[in-house]
């Protein structure tokens, strides 16, 4: 809740600055914070369920919304005027969908700092994207029947991979802020078992119960955030 005001405002802002009409609906999953109240009062559209599952939260957003071309922003993601530019623009140009790479807010380690270009990089070269900031178009996410509702986590992923098939993915070039919180508030260690459990075994994706990283008890620096929020655009 501490930072859903925030983001909020960051994506009017930024919109206007760009140039652009939209309407940013926050997509609510069984929040009890607050957080619903603190989007509305900013300026959002709320739309709420109770599934704690990031990929039908943020098809809940898009079924709420209107409008052709769509980006899925996470709650703790700050995009400037020149990412929404770019991202309308590669739609408009013709885009099925896209990203952008990501940069960390305040202070990370060492490790984070080192390997998040490298990360980067590859998701470009690959025409892949993290989930804080994805973009598409309408007619291209019902096409492939919109966000995987088996998996936990990943969901960007499979996504893209699906809308890349569909037509063109890009990576635009204006990178995006989004928050270090849970490189800050888990070790390196915990987050490489993470990863090595779901290359290990693919099915630990589609049970929540071996992701706590996103779905366990957060800690006392983590701020308590909305599950997700998308962002229409005409």
């Amino acid at each position: 809740m501490r930072l859903i005001a925030r983001t909020v405002r960051n994506l009017l802002d930024a919109a206007k600055e760009a140039g652009l009409t939209c309407e940013v609906i926050v997509a609510d999953d069984a929040s009890s914070d607050g957080t619903g109240r603190a989007a509305e009062e900013a300026g959002a559209a709320v739309v709420r369920h109770e599934r704690r599952q990031i990929s039908a939260t943020r098809n809940l957003g898009a079924r709420a919304s209107f409008g052709d071309l769509l980006i899925f922003v996470d709650a703790d993601t700050w995009p400037n005027a020149r990412a929404l530019r770019q991202a309308v623009d590669a739609m408009q140009a013709g885009a099925a969908g896209g990203g952008a790479s990501m940069r960390f807010d305040g202070e990370v380690p060492l490790y984070a700092r080192v390997i998040a270009p490298l990360f980067n990089l590859a998701f470009r070269i690959k025409g892949r994207t993290g989930g804080a900031f994805f973009f598409c178009r309408r007619k291209a996410l019902e096409a492939v029947g919109g966000w995987d509702e088996t998996v936990f986590a990943g969901e960007e992923i499979f996504l893209a991979i699906a809308i890349k098939r569909t037509g063109r993915f890009v990576v635009i070039r204006e990178p995006v802020l989004t928050s270090g919180r849970k490189l800050r508030s888990h070790s390196g260690w915990e987050l490489l078992g993470v990863l090595l459990r779901v290359v290990v075994s693919r099915g630990s994706i589609r049970r929540r119960e071996s992701l706590d990283v996103w779905y366990g008890p957060r800690r006392r620096d983590d701020p308590g955030l909305a599950a997700g929020r998308i962002m229409k655009s005409n």
